[in-house]
């Protein structure tokens, strides 16, 4: 489990634990206290999803980024080995102009 799930998780058990111990010391009446822990519950749900919504834009977003840096990481690369290849070729077509001069 990640730390950020520790964190959500524990945030949610705070929420329900608080809510518990609301309805153990609330003086109003029951269908009262009932529909305040409705709303309560779905202002919770409701944060919830949206925290969650935000954390799959945010993960789309840097995927999208990770995958554009390691394209351009890969073009480099292939621009480098072209260059090296290039150099290698010169070095041994140079080597073999020399070779066949003293032979």
């Amino acid at each position: 489990m990640t730390n950020n799930s520790k964190v959500v998780l524990g945030i949610i058990t705070a929420a329900a634990a608080g809510a518990v111990i609301g309805m153990l010391f609330a003086p109003e009446k029951g269908s009262e206290l009932r529909d305040k822990m409705r709303d309560t519950a779905n202002g919770f749900a409701s944060d919830l999803l949206d925290a969650i919504q935000r954390g799959r834009q945010q993960y789309t977003e840097l995927e999208g980024e990770v995958e554009d840096k390691a394209n351009e990481l890969k073009s480099k690369a292939a621009g480098k080995v072209a260059e090296v290849k290039d150099r290698v070729e010169s070095e041994v077509e140079n080597v073999k102009d020399k070779a066949q001069r003293y032979s």
